[in-house]
């Protein structure tokens, strides 16, 4: 998926590895449980306009895990001007406030770099037809 998506440095369990000043105080086992649950989460949440999940979409640009288990996402949308603006920071809040553990969550849109079509997974682009 988006290459620098982050959980405490990443979502990546090598890059994670590389990085030793990002130890965290939560194991490695309940991160990568809280990383997986996420990311399932995640993939709860559609954009109306197209039947593929945020996640697969790419639209998902970073997460991180402090050790208070607080999550803060940074996300965008497919254009600034689409019409869930208001709405989907919210649903993505409450997807992963879903997540057993997990004790806060923010969720903020950021549109640098802008989102385009070849951050998504080849999973939406078959979804989509554009293999």
């Amino acid at each position: 998926m988006a290459d620098d998506m982050r959980v405490n440095e990443t979502m990546d369990p090598a890059a994670k590895a590389e990085d030793s000043e990002a130890a965290s105080a939560i194991p490695q086992e309940e991160l990568d449980r809280l990383t997986d649950e996420l990311i399932a989460a995640f993939k709860t949440v559609f954009d109306p306009e197209i039947p593929v999940d945020i996640y697969e979409l790419g639209l998902i640009y970073k997460v991180d895990i402090d050790d208070d288990r607080k999550v803060d996402v940074e996300m965008t949308l497919t254009a600034p001007g689409c019409p869930v603006a208001g709405d989907m920071p919210g649903w993505v809040e409450n997807a992963a406030r879903t997540v057993e553990g997990v004790k806060d969550v923010e969720v903020r849109l950021t549109f640098d770099p802008p989102w385009d079509p070849s951050r998504m997974s080849d999973e939406a682009r078959l979804a989509l037809n554009m293999l």
